[in-house]
């Protein structure tokens, strides 16, 4: 491993990590584990907490092998197997509240990125399970710690209705997160991210499909300014 270079990257042979981002955007560089070995995966979660031992670092999408060789190198590691992420070192003090609304059971992979990327990038993270729109009471039930929320992220499969609905409800900033869940017109996630680009619900905006890490960037990045911009 060569020290840092002058352009503020760190080469590590299989990738160049960039050890400047904290200083431009006020959050360190992720690890995306897909594609990756899971000896790749350590060696550059291990070097970004080593430039950033303040903070905690995240990786993102990894496979079973990746999680276990983690647990195995890096035992302080907080591992996440339905989130398949990993986190190293203390998370910082939370500003702002997230809430991140998933539809059903099988969002929870996304949703549970979301959250832990919205931790990360230090807001208050609450979760809420289970909430699709085939059950609208549910929804209901939780419209006073939704419109409490600084920022929301709405995770849902099948048709994708659930962010209208929520957006529908309350006047948060909500970003909307489409998941490749559901039968075979679903199109791996086509068609919830259609319906949400298509929402008339006003004010909600929708990443790619299956993207909880960038839905989380995005709302804590809403959340903590918020806090931080509030009288």
């Amino acid at each position: 491993m060569r020290d840092a270079e002058p352009d503020g990257f760190l080469d590590l042979g299989f990738a160049r990590l960039d050890t400047d981002r904290e200083a431009r955007t006020g959050a360190p560089e992720v690890v995306y584990g897909q594609g990756k070995t899971p000896d790749e995966i350590v060696a550059g979660l291990g070097a970004l907490a080593g430039r950033h031992p303040h903070r905690a670092v995240l990786a993102t999408r990894l496979a079973p092998e990746a999680l276990s060789e983690i647990r195995r190198a890096l035992p302080e590691a907080v591992v996440d197997d339905r989130a398949r992420t990993a986190t190293l070192g203390p998370l910082p003090e939370p500003h702002g509240r997230v809430v991140v609304v998933s539809a059903g059971t099988s969002d929870g992979p996304v949703a549970g990125e979301a959250a832990i990327t919205a931790r990360v990038h230090g807001a208050h993270v609450e979760v809420v399970r289970d909430v699709g729109v085939a059950g609208l009471h549910r929804l209901l039930a939780v419209r006073d710690l939704l419109t409490s929320a600084d920022a929301l992220v709405v995770v849902a499969g099948m048709e994708g209705a659930l962010p209208s609905v929520v957006g529908g409800l309350v006047g948060v900033p909500l970003v909307a997160v489409p998941t490749s869940t559901g039968y075979g017109t679903g199109a791996g996630g086509m068609a919830a991210l259609l319906s949400m680009l298509n929402s008339c619900a006003p004010g909600i905006v929708v990443v790619n499909i299956d993207n909880g890490y960038g839905a989380g960037v995005h709302a804590a990045r809403v959340a903590t300014r918020a806090r931080r911009d509030a009288p």
